[in-house]
């Protein structure tokens, strides 16, 4: 005969045996919870507007399709480092993802005084989205119209010359840095401006009379315009958009080769097989000839090899390579 006392002791050892059964059947079910399951956070780490949302808003809207909602969140500072920071510090689970340029993943880490991110450690690579290439530019008053006239111009009027960026520690910035160093004028002052809208102002207006700018639509609609002179662009060879402006190599610099490019990165430990669904996402947007079209019209390049392992070795040796020309310049950041 069972006492009320047995049935409660019963019931109480069936609950303290189901418990962990539970739990563990919840384990392995958000084990096996299909990604991505809730909206994905991507990360512009600069605010509205520019190169950085140009790229990301429209590759966002087409990723929704494979990946779900996909929100944008601006995260401006620092230089972009405090986006990068809030990422790197994120849950490696797929749900945080970083659109990221040569500027924060190169520059700043190289040029910080105390680093408060790794591009190494601290990341996982997924896919190099795009690339924008470098023009060194002049306003049409300056009488340049290339390399060569430009050097002869800037020996024959030593501390009359300055260039303006969107900012220091810019890809803009190191090159220009760079062109002082291989055409050996170091008076060229350099003008750091908020933004490449600024500096683009000031060009046009007359205030500076050289400028290296992200060669972008606005960029070429003004150079056709007739108020500013593209020079050389500083990429490999020569953008389809402008296909009459030389490169630095065929004006004489082949050490003056430089490209802003931008990609998305992931907090470090992020499991290989999400890593490789937002890749394939990815690829499969730019893939599209809408979304293609539009960043062709922007000037963006795409790269012609998505995958993570591609866009890890072309920062590793980006770091290699601009690290000599960052310690030679002296530029730190604080």
């Amino acid at each position: 005969m069972v006492t009320s006392l047995g049935l409660r002791m019963r019931a109480v050892l069936a609950c303290l045996f189901a418990a962990p059964l539970a739990g563990s059947l919840t384990i392995q079910a958000n084990a096996q919870a299909p990604y991505p399951d809730r909206p994905i956070k991507l990360i512009v780490p600069f605010p509205p507007g520019g190169v950085y949302d140009a790229i990301a808003r429209p590759l966002a809207d087409r990723l929704k399709g494979p990946l779900g909602t996909v929100v944008i969140e601006n995260v401006g500072g620092a230089g972009g480092a405090r986006g990068a920071m809030m990422t790197a510090r994120a849950t490696p689970d797929g749900y945080t993802l970083l659109l990221a340029g040569s500027s924060l993943l190169v520059v700043i880490p190289l040029a910080a005084r105390r680093p408060q991110f790794d591009p190494v450690q601290d990341f996982d690579t997924i896919a190099r989205v795009a690339v924008v290439g470098l023009s060194l530019v002049a306003h049409p008053g300056v009488p340049v119209r290339d390399l060569k006239s430009l050097i002869d111009h800037a020996k024959a009027n030593p501390g009359k010359l300055s260039y303006g960026t969107p900012g220091l520690g810019t890809t803009n910035h190191l090159t220009g840095e760079l062109f002082k160093s291989l055409a050996q004028l170091p008076t060229i002052a350099h003008v750091p401006y908020t933004g490449a809208g600024p500096a683009l102002n000031d060009l046009v207006g007359g205030h500076i009379p050289l400028a290296v700018v992200n060669v972008t639509g606005q960029v070429l609609e003004l150079r056709t315009a007739g108020q500013i002179r593209m020079l050389a662009m500083t990429t490999s060879k020569r953008m389809p958009q402008a296909p009459d402006v030389p490169t630095a190599i065929e004006g004489g610099m082949p050490g003056l080769v430089a490209e802003s490019f931008f990609g998305i990165v992931a907090p470090k430990g992020t499991s290989r097989p999400v890593i490789e669904t937002i890749s394939k996402a990815i690829r499969t947007a730019l893939a599209e000839p809408e979304l293609r079209s539009i960043y062709e019209k922007a000037s963006f390049q795409i790269d012609s090899d998505l995958s993570p392992e591609t866009f890890r070795t072309s920062l590793a040796a980006d770091l290699v390579r601009w690290k000599p020309i960052i310690d030679a310049s002296g530029f730190k950041i604080d």
